[in-house]
């Protein structure tokens, strides 16, 4: 079965491979943030999407860059950007105008990628219910294609920091079968895509975060 899932995981790569090379210059993707109210520190780490950028670059050949921007809830180039990047340590808060507007975003075609820096997931499951009070957070098996779509995760999310201790898990919300949001629980991946004296991450860590970022990536654009 493994097996399996690994030739399919190649063969998606290499489609991914030529997606990269038809988006071509002037085509870019900025990778941004996005800004919440609640008291947490959401602009923390400020090296991780441009790590992360130029990781993809490199690797993949897709035009990503990061140049520490970051959209509001209500801003309206919101919907300008197909992937926004949510993190924090501490409570998140979102008005029902801002539940309102993410929704719309990510019903639209945007995408939200969630890291629970510590301390989040608590605030985040109550505010995650504003924005989609008729969906449930479920739970990514480790055979979706955002674990295989440029290399394989055959056990799913890597577990980056010790944190509870717990496993690593992804959490998915799902509009028509398209996943719009994905949430990184007892992962934190984003704290590999910072620089290495910031954490102290060995660089096999650090490779497997990056990796795993560019999935996340990959899998958006594709959908």
């Amino acid at each position: 079965m493994r097996q399996s899932i690994k030739i399919i995981s190649i063969i998606i790569g290499i489609l991914c491979l030529l997606y990269a090379q038809s988006l071509g210059s002037p085509d870019a993707v900025e990778l941004v943030r996005l800004k919440f109210g609640g008291g947490s520190d959401w602009y923390n780490g400020p090296t991780e999407l441009p790590n992360l950028a130029e990781f993809v670059r490199r690797n993949t050949g897709i035009n990503a860059f990061a140049t520490g921007r970051y959209v509001e809830p209500l801003d309206e180039e919101l919907f300008n950007f197909p992937f926004i990047f949510m993190t924090g340590h501490g409570n998140c808060f979102f008005t029902a105008r801002e539940a309102n507007k993410l929704r719309e975003y990510m019903e639209s075609g945007g995408f939200l990628l969630v890291n629970d820096d510590y301390g989040m997931d608590a605030s985040f499951r109550r505010e995650i219910k504003k924005i989609f009070p008729d969906r449930e957070l479920l739970e990514i098996p480790f055979d979706h294609e955002i674990y295989h779509s440029f290399y394989d995760f055959p056990n799913g999310l890597p577990k980056i920091h010790e944190h509870d201790g717990k496993p690593a898990q992804g959490f998915g919300i799902f509009i028509q079968g398209r996943m719009v949001l994905f949430y990184v629980y007892e992962s934190d991946i984003a704290d590999g895509w910072d620089e290495p004296e910031v954490h102290g991450d060995p660089p096999e860590k650090r490779e497997q975060a990056l990796k795993m970022g560019t999935n996340i990536l990959l899998y958006v654009l594709t959908h």
